[in-house]
């Protein structure tokens, strides 16, 4: 399992857990420390994962980090827990007062379900007010598992981090800005673009003329460059299955001197139809055909004891369905066209065979 499979896998886990853990004991164990081991570190070896690592405190003796994560025999990663429930924001201070007592560049302030990675951007040895990289666990993004990605033991390297981290501190700040004005654009944003377009003094009713067409205008450039992706997305994929007819198209009419099997354009075509029907529900790649001598066989997963349908196309049109005691009940068809009618059984014909594979 590579590691964003781990990552979401603990995601969906966590979510499941939530209820049971009522304390931040139960936070640290059921949630932080298998993210710790995800990202590559043995929690049980404090060479590696120091629990309760001690930063004194000036004439404050015994203070201690919920986590250190070591090397080299020195610190590199702070990691402070909090329960689950609890809001982050009043606890950076603590992280704060931990940060500039030892060597470790790095600290973590973390719910378990919110993880925010803190450095000394602004002043050295001095942690900054606000974390350079944020996510939620439950809902973290394949940009932000790139970022995160570079933490892993495997990977981690402090000045390829810190190199980045400026850029990353100011790319989120701008995006949670531009969210904020997109949503409720503020005096300056609105006076700034209706300076781009309107040539006459801005006064303060043209402003609130300008404030929703500004607002309008931000939706709109965000709804059409989703809706370009979706296009872009379904493009891709008929694109895809373009290709694939066309190579199953280059030996639909080739026969097997021994069989006497010809695999023809119709019977293709219906394999096509079946598998569209069948795509809101399961994965295409798992549909297949075997052809024989009188039918055409469609199957799941290129196994003839799970055999979806099959098509009689060499004089009268048929669909057959085989019950479960593997006799035929057949659908008589005026055309090809007439499979999508029979959508319905089709679908409860793969729900039966999911449910045969389950027992």
């Amino acid at each position: 399992m590579d590691f964003k499979d781990q990552i979401a896998q603990l995601g969906s886990r966590v979510e499941k857990m939530l209820p049971q853990i009522q304390t931040e004991e139960a936070t640290k164990n059921a949630l932080v420390m298998p993210f710790i081991q995800i990202m590559g570190y043995d929690v049980f070896n404090p060479f590696e994962v120091n629990p309760e690592f001690i930063a004194d405190l000036g004439i404050k003796k015994g203070e201690k980090v919920d986590y250190a994560i070591m090397k080299d025999g020195e610190p590199t990663i702070l990691i402070e827990c909090k329960h689950h429930l609890e809001n982050l924001d009043p606890h950076n201070s603590q992280l704060f007062r931990y940060f500039h007592t030892t060597k470790a560049k790095f600290g973590l302030l973390t719910n378990g379900l919110v993880y925010r990675f803190y450095t000394d951007l602004m002043e050295k040895n001095k942690m900054d007010n606000t974390p350079f990289f944020e996510f939620k666990l439950t809902e973290i993004k394949d940009a932000e598992l790139l970022e995160l990605k570079k933490f892993h033991k495997s990977y981690f390297d402090v000045e390829n981090i810190t190199n980045t981290a400026s850029e990353l501190k100011y790319l989120n700040e701008l995006k949670a800005l531009l969210h904020k004005e997109i949503a409720d654009p503020s005096e300056g944003f609105i006076t700034f673009f209706t300076k781009q377009v309107f040539p006459k003094v801005i006064t303060a009713k043209v402003k609130e003329q300008f404030a929703p067409i500004i607002k309008r205008s931000f939706n709109q450039l965000i709804s059409d460059a989703i809706n370009e992706r979706l296009k872009s997305a379904l493009n891709q994929e008929k694109e895809k299955d373009a290709a694939e007819a066309t190579k199953i198209a280059e030996t639909v009419v080739t026969s097997d001197q021994e069989s006497g099997i010809i695999t023809t354009e119709e019977e293709i075509e219906g394999f096509f139809i079946v598998k569209s029907i069948l795509r809101e529900t399961t994965d295409s790649k798992r549909i297949t055909y075997r052809d024989a001598l009188s039918y055409f066989a469609i199957l799941l997963d290129d196994n003839n004891r799970k055999t979806i349908c099959r098509l009689y196309l060499n004089t009268k049109k048929y669909l057959a369905i085989l019950d479960e005691n593997k006799k035929e009940i057949k659908y008589e068809l005026d055309s090809l066209d007439d499979l999508y009618k029979h959508a319905a059984i089709l679908k409860e014909v793969i729900s039966r065979l999911e449910v045969t594979k389950v027992k």
